[in-house]
Parts: structure tokens; sequence; C-alpha cells
């Protein structure tokens, strides 16, 4: 059973996402709560394995609930950041916090049920293009020497830089594998190699690293 805790500053969007859930017989939503201020230890007390979050609270936003969870929670959990505009600042605040995607409130119940359940999975890259986007409009603000640097530093190998840039084009590792005529075990291990070298949370965080240093542009 995959298991979500939602965190919402309005109730209603909190039940909507709670019915769209729980309409599915692998997902249980198994707690909520109105601020990211209470986040933390509803999640050290629920476990649970996807936290879906509005990004504007009042007290707590998104973006430092994610850094305290990601900062004080031993082997925290996967972080979908709720947003009602995509490009947003705010939301690529939250991605580069470490949030592991981004669902927008208006999404189709089918699209919030994939997004939980491909971020929970975390083989592939939610909404690629749309984080491309992002890329495009806040990356260069962001980025900086220090990463370009970071980049240099983590000397990737050609494989490596291969397979990090068709994730960050948003394939997953299959068709990664598939394109480079390789096993998907070998793509794994690849990506493995690259988040450790980077220090990234996931290929989320890995996929930014590589735009923000240029090492990827937003329209490759």
């Amino acid at each position: 059973m995959l298991t979500v805790l939602l965190v919402d500053d309005e109730p209603l969007v909190r039940a909507g996402l709670r019915a769209v859930l729980e309409a599915q017989p692998d997902i249980e939503v198994v707690g909520e709560a109105a601020d990211g201020a209470a986040v933390i230890p509803l999640v050290r007390r629920l476990r649970p394995d996807v936290v879906a979050m509005d990004v504007r609270m009042p007290l707590m936003d998104g973006i430092e609930a994610t850094r305290a969870v990601l900062r004080t929670v031993p082997d925290p959990p996967k972080i979908i950041v709720v947003t009602t505009f995509e490009n947003d600042e705010y939301v690529y605040g939250a991605l580069r916090a470490g949030a592991d995607g981004f669902l927008l409130k208006r999404a189709r119940p089918a699209e919030i049920v994939h997004a939980v359940r491909l971020v929970a999975e975390g083989d592939s890259l939610l909404f690629p293009a749309a984080v491309r986007q992002l890329a495009a409009s806040y990356g260069e603000t962001h980025g900086s020497t220090e990463g370009r640097a970071a980049l240099e530093r983590a000397a990737l190998t050609e494989r490596e830089g291969e397979v990090l840039r068709l994730v960050a084009r948003g394939l997953s590792n299959a068709e990664v594998a598939a394109r480079l005529v390789v096993g998907t075990e070998t793509v794994k291990s690849h990506m493995s190699s690259v988040l450790a070298k980077l220090g990234a949370r996931d290929r989320t965080q890995a996929v930014i690293a590589a735009y923000e240093s240029g090492f990827v542009s937003p329209g490759h």
C-alpha cells in the first residue's frame, strides 16, 4: 500500500485529493495538515511514502517545509508540491529545496494518481517538459559559477553524462536503456553514480543541477 500525507491550507483541496487518491485500491491517505509547520511531526509519526504539499501556505510554505523535512527526518518521504501556477518561482524554489516534483491543483484525477505513483517509484522525471520550462525561466538566475565548478568536480564519465542528458529530457530508466542499447540495471547503476557524484537526492535535483550548471540547456 502506497501511503500519502496531504498538506494544504484549503480543506476543499485536501478533500478533493483524498477522494481521488483513496479511490485507488493501492493508495491510502494516512493524514492531513493545514500548514507546513505541522509536517515534520506527522511525517515522523505516520512515515508516509509521499507528501503532497501546497507550495504556498500562511505559516510555513512548501519550500521551507521541504527543506525542514529533508534536513531533519531520516529516510524522508518523496515530496510533491501542489501549485496553482506551474511556471512559478515558488515551484522552482521547492524543487531546488529537494521536492521530487510538482502537481497542478487543476490536474485531472488520473494525472494526480500517476504523479503520486511515479514519484514514489522514482525512476522517471515527473512532467519533464514543465521542469525544462522552469529551468529556462529561473535556472540562469539561480545558476552560478559554483554550480559549474561542482559539476566539473563531479567528473562524470562520458556514459554518465549521456544518461543525465537523456534523463533531463524526461526519459525513464527503461527508455534510456533502449536508447543506449544497455540493460535497465546498467542505467540504474549509472544514475546512482551520477546522484552520488553530484550530491543530489534524486533525479529531479540532478536535472536541476545539470541545467543550472549549463551542462544541459533548456532547449535540448
